[in-house]
């Protein structure tokens, strides 16, 4: 079949389309040229994408020399998608038109270890919610991703690595969503879902090799290999917490106790300890990583003050200890560094955590802060699902 016409439409209908997703609009002849087709060729595509319902006459450009060109985009309501990122604490849903931008949200607490509101009946609350904020239906949905902690075993489909999810380790779980949800529903660690984002829309676009350190509310860790996510065999690739590390005392039934030697010494709970041993005033008492947050922007805020300098080096100096046995084994072209209790202390604390890494590890990949700071779990999902939903919608071969 390769090489058919009908094949080599499908190919330049794609082309087009993906410069559509890339530049928002664009003219017929624009498109002639970043596609090298011919005016008639050109014409002919949009014709055929026009009349499948892919893309929409937007009006004429303006300003130029010359009669006004039609203009072309996608049209958001070719497909939508949703994602979900579930904590303890709550369900935050989002819905995506097929350009990526977002039409609803929805925010509901969980019932945390209360059974009076099955994981079922959260997952599809949290979702009807948003869709109806996007003025659509179920039906409308074309896919699902719904982000957790841990990771769904692919050889049992159980919940693991998450024994702090109440009522999210059902070995019937994955079939009741399935049979709730008239869409296809994937499941995705919500530490990789951070890295498919920073991968298509921040601090790692154009790296196939890289490793992104998560650290809020636990400290997890997404492996990039060769341009894909490594999950590993039973899905619990990245889970760093547990690593054990010299500077903490050996903990042994891990996912007992849901934490682990680097989750110990450089999880954001260590921070208010950090900042005493410093000399520091203590903050008002907020979460983990509320605290964390505060007082890593205290100190970047106080580049001349020695006490906010020893917290910033002594934090480095923890986080750069577990990182070197991550790096020594993957030998990563990038870290990107991602989550509150590392993105608020911004450019000072990376630079720190680079000349530790220096010099605990033969292997010296670049550090990075992450770009993608607002709620990039829930990005991540929509990322996911709009890059497989596309590849299904984009075909015009079928």
């Amino acid at each position: 079949m390769a090489g058919t016409p009908r094949v080599l439409r499908a190919m330049n209908d794609r082309a087009a389309l993906d410069l559509l997703l890339e530049h928002g609009t664009l003219s017929r002849t624009r498109i002639g040229k970043l596609t090298g087709l011919s005016k008639p060729t050109a014409s002919q595509l949009l014709a055929r994408l026009e009349a499948a319902g892919l893309v929409l006459a937007t009006g004429t450009s303006e300003g130029r020399p010359g009669p006004n060109a039609q203009l072309y985009a996608l049209n958001p309501a070719a497909a939508h998608v949703a994602g979900l990122d579930v904590t303890p604490e709550r369900i935050r849903a989002a819905v995506a038109d097929i350009t990526g931008r977002t039409v609803g949200t929805y925010e509901a607490a969980t019932p945390g270890k209360r059974a009076d509101r099955p994981v079922v009946r959260q997952v599809t609350d949290a979702l009807d919610g948003a869709v109806k904020a996007a003025g659509l239906t179920r039906a409308d949905v074309h896919r699902l991703v719904i982000g957790t902690p841990g990771a769904f075993d692919p050889n049992t489909g159980r919940l693991r690595y998450a024994s702090h999810l109440p009522g999210w380790h059902s070995p019937t779980l994955l079939g009741e969503l399935a049979a709730a949800l008239p869409m296809p529903v994937e499941y995705e660690n919500d530490v990789n879902l951070v890295a498919a984002a920073e991968q298509r829309l921040g601090a790692a676009r154009g790296h196939e090799d890289f490793v992104l350190l998560w650290n809020q509310e636990g400290l997890g860790a997404a492996l990039v290999l060769g341009g894909r996510l490594h999950r590993g065999w039973t899905g619990g690739a990245g889970e760093v917490g547990f690593l054990p590390v010299p500077g903490t005392p050996l903990v042994r039934q891990v996912t007992k106790a849901n934490s682990g030697g680097y989750q110990e010494l450089a999880g954001s709970q260590v921070l208010p300890a950090l900042a005493r041993e410093a000399g520091l005033p203590d903050l008002p008492a907020g979460s983990h990583a509320e605290t964390a947050a505060a007082l890593l922007t205290r100190a970047v805020r106080h580049p001349d003050d020695e006490r906010h300098q020893r917290l910033l080096r002594a934090y480095a100096t923890r986080l750069a200890t577990g990182l070197a046995s991550l790096v020594s084994v993957l030998d990563p072209e990038l870290v990107v560094l991602s989550g509150t209790s590392l993105t608020c202390g911004g450019e000072p604390l990376r630079a720190l955590v680079q000349a530790e890494l220096a010099e605990l590890a033969a292997a010296r990949p670049r550090l990075v802060v992450g770009a993608v700071t607002e709620h990039p779990v829930l990005r991540g999902a929509l990322e996911s699902a709009l890059a497989t939903t596309r590849d299904e919608v984009f075909d015009t071969s079928r």
